[in-house]
């Protein structure tokens, strides 16, 4: 049974820390999302929800969380009245159903990316939480990040001129058996990767792209039976402007995007991890200047 009391009225949140339950206790949770309400003003981590009884124990205990739930027990969890929200760090074909859940339970739902694997899903995802009156968001920590808040500031401010070409590079090493490798689970390098080179194109260009090409390639590793080793795009926007993308998890570590200009360049290097600080590499008018960004809890 699950580790909670049931009430039937949920709290009111306004001018209280908003309770969370993480449901999923994978890589990005374990690493990310659990340490980061140690800093967290206006949050509180109240329960978890896995189906993993050894990581329930281990990670309630490390952090103090009064309440735990399996997959089979997440219902009761929503209706427990000890959650305001979720964070669904769950594997991506996972997200639709556990965020309708939340929805018909009145709970707000904080979804990992990418949002789902399908747009039929996103559409039933982004419909159940209008028709329930909660709010859905996507965490895409990247928004909120000093270095890529600059940046944009950075090119909309002219100092660059006219912005005309974005191009980047999000590479890696996935070893064999990781989730996403798996095609039923919504693995592959465009969904998990590609969406942060296709996202900053879109949030630096303030636009969106007009048309797409794009190609899946494959080098007969073994370890992309299911899904693609790397992926290519070129996204034209209006005006001119143009985005290319490169994205592989059979390559070496690679995070970086250059946007160029009329009068200069930026290249942000690296561009999207959370384990280190990032890095902006200027060069306007002949004149070069790097900017770091310290480390910081991203999440």
């Amino acid at each position: 049974m699950a580790n909670s009391v049931k009430v039937k009225k949920r709290n009111s949140v306004r001018g209280k820390k908003i309770r969370y339950a993480v449901v999923g206790l994978g890589y990005i949770a374990q690493n990310a999302v659990l340490p980061a309400f140690a800093h967290a003003r206006n949050s509180e981590l109240t329960a978890l929800v896995s189906d993993n009884p050894t990581k329930l124990k281990k990670l309630s205990k490390k952090y103090c969380v009064p309440h735990t739930y399996s997959y089979e027990e997440y219902s009761e969890c929503l209706e427990s009245g000890e959650v305001d929200a979720v964070y669904i760090a769950l594997p991506n074909h996972m997200h639709r159903a556990y965020t309708e859940a939340a929805a018909r339970a009145g709970v707000h739902v904080l979804c990992e990316k990418p949002m789902a694997v399908t747009e039929e899903d996103c559409q039933a995802m982004i419909a159940a939480a209008e028709k329930n009156n909660i709010k859905l968001m996507i965490a895409y920590r990247l928004h909120f990040e000093e270095a890529n808040l600059r940046a944009v500031e950075l090119v909309q401010s002219g100092k660059l001129g006219e912005p005309r070409v974005f191009d980047s590079v999000f590479t890696m090493q996935v070893k064999p058996g990781n989730v996403r490798l798996q095609k039923e689970k919504g693995g592959g390098t465009l969904y998990d990767i590609g969406i942060y080179c296709i996202n900053a194109a879109r949030y630096l260009f303030r636009a969106e792209p007009e048309e797409v090409f794009g190609a899946a390639e494959n080098s007969g590793d073994p370890r992309f039976r299911e899904v693609e080793e790397s992926f290519f795009a070129t996204l034209r926007f209006r005006r001119g402007l143009a985005a290319t993308f490169a994205c592989s998890f059979g390559a070496a570590d690679v995070s970086a995007y250059t946007v160029v200009g009329t009068k200069g360049v930026l290249r942000v290097d690296p561009a999207y991890e959370y384990a280190t600080g990032l890095q902006h590499h200027l060069d306007i008018g002949g004149k070069k200047k790097t900017v770091r960004f310290p480390k910081r809890d991203q999440f």
